[in-house]
């Protein structure tokens, strides 16, 4: 009886904090598909995944109206493997995103653990698969996705043009350097247009060296067919310098979608190692909430490299992958 109580005053509690919101939404996707890999150490593998075109999420986001322009909101996002039951990015709570923010005229300002802005504009605008599936663009460009312990500014879009700057601290005593992370971009976007400039710098441990990453990259909607291009200059820890290139296209199909692209990166010193990934997918909608995919992707590694097959939410082992799945989005 006891039990029941508590959870009715619970309840009750919940709904009062939402209704005290301008708005609070309970949103998420449930994502799940069969992945056939080929060409790993261990041999070939065939699994069912969760998050392979977009990851597995239940999330709680809402603002509030102070007044005089001034909007308080958040956002929480809970990460989840929906093949098992268990908690995605390492078990964390709210391990894709978990930030407040203050937003007004000028833009927005926000803390906590989020999103780059690199991997935004290689999500929103330069990748056809939206970094999922077996043709993720970041099965070679740069991996990473999220930031801990930052603050990101960003700018409201005037006349197609905006911009994004998020600082992480290292929460390192005595030197602010270490473990620091700076990453920010410059944006158009106009009608069929879309172009972005980022960069991305995060210092080593010891702040005695860092990586780095600048990308231009754009894509161009021209009827049922959208061109995306994107080209950058990488450097690694121990300065050793790569570049990386892709060439993409999204076609229309009455509401399905055909997705390819074709990625080459190239290192600058001996060995250098090389490598190139051709991919495509294909989209079709049950609903406006549900579709089904089908994706297949094969990367060639030379001289040394060793890039893999992965999806949106498991970076692969192998160099061949295959996706066959169904997303649902609530």
């Amino acid at each position: 009886m006891q039990k029941h109580v508590m959870g009715a005053l619970a309840l009750g509690l919940v709904s009062a904090v939402a209704q005290a919101q301008s708005s609070v939404t309970v949103y998420g996707i449930a994502d799940a598909g069969l992945v056939l890999e080929r060409g790993g150490p261990a041999g070939n593998t065939q699994n069912v995944s969760s998050g392979v075109g977009s990851g597995s999420r239940l999330g709680f986001k809402g603002k509030e109206d102070l007044g005089g322009g001034l909007v308080a909101g958040f956002q929480l996002e809970n990460g989840y493997n929906i093949d098992t039951g268990t908690a995605g990015q390492g078990g964390l709570l709210f391990g894709r995103q978990a930030y407040v923010s203050l937003s007004a005229s000028a833009g927005s300002i926000s803390a906590g653990r989020q999103y780059m802005p690199y991997f935004k504009a290689l999500r929103d605008v330069i990748d056809p698969f939206g970094t999922g599936f077996a043709g993720n663009v970041q099965n070679i460009f740069f991996p990473s996705t999220r930031v801990d312990n930052s603050v990101e500014y960003m700018t409201k879009k005037y006349n197609g043009f905006s911009a994004d700057l998020l600082y992480g601290f290292g929460e390192t005593a005595g030197d602010a350097s270490k473990n620091r992370t700076i990453s920010g971009a410059a944006s158009y976007d106009n009608g069929p247009l879309s172009v972005v400039l980022t960069h991305h710098q995060r210092e080593n441990a010891l702040g005695t060296a860092h990586t780095r990453y600048t990308m231009l990259g754009g894509r161009y909607r021209y009827g049922d067919v959208t061109g995306h291009a994107a080209y950058s200059r990488n450097k690694d820890l121990l300065g050793i310098g790569s570049r990386d290139a892709l060439l993409g296209v999204t076609v229309s199909v009455g509401a399905d979608k055909l997705l390819a692209s074709y990625i080459d990166h190239r290192d600058d010193s001996s060995p250098r190692q090389r490598a190139r990934q051709a991919a495509i997918g294909y989209l079709h909608p049950l609903s406006v909430r549900t579709d089904l995919y089908a994706a297949y992707g094969h990367i060639v590694n030379r001289n040394g490299a060793n890039f893999h097959v992965g999806t949106a939410t498991d970076s692969g082992t192998g160099t061949t992958g295959f996706n066959l799945g169904v997303r649902h989005v609530f």
